[in-house]
């Protein structure tokens, strides 16, 4: 599992006085950042092998400005080519927000997808575990 803090600003406020929802995508994609450096190390778009197919966000609770929050990221599926990345928003001791990403590894050129094998199959397994049950 990776772990990211955030520190929220004020301009991720909404008029309700919270963080608006669509903070949550943004601040689920940067977390994801560890695990594309385990495809692109170096983050250049130019040698980026992933293709993103779904994105949801469920929402469970409000975050508070003023409270850092703690993005949680692991692999919830790893398939042949694709796999799920979940994501936990937690603040002040609560799961707030669950993220789900289905990516896969992708030949842009080839426009096709590719087998997760290897190394990296091995690099991605050791983040897999399971998503917390939810109501």
């Amino acid at each position: 599992m990776f772990t990211r803090t955030i520190e929220p600003a004020f301009y991720d406020t909404d008029a309700l006085g919270h963080i608006n929802n669509t903070r949550l995508p943004a601040w689920f994609e940067l977390a994801r950042n560890d695990i594309f450096r385990l495809f692109t190390p170096d983050l250049d778009p130019r040698k980026w092998r992933l293709m993103l197919a779904r994105i949801e966000v469920v929402y469970f609770g409000e975050l508070q400005y003023g409270s850092e929050i703690e993005i949680r990221t692991y692999i919830s599926r790893l398939g042949n080519s694709s796999f799920t990345v979940s994501q936990e928003a937690w603040q002040a001791g609560k799961m707030t927000n669950l993220g789900r990403t289905v990516m896969l590894q992708f030949d842009h050129q080839a426009k096709k997808s590719i087998p997760i094998d290897g190394e990296l199959r091995e690099a991605l397994e050791a983040h897999v575990q399971e998503e917390p049950v939810t109501a």
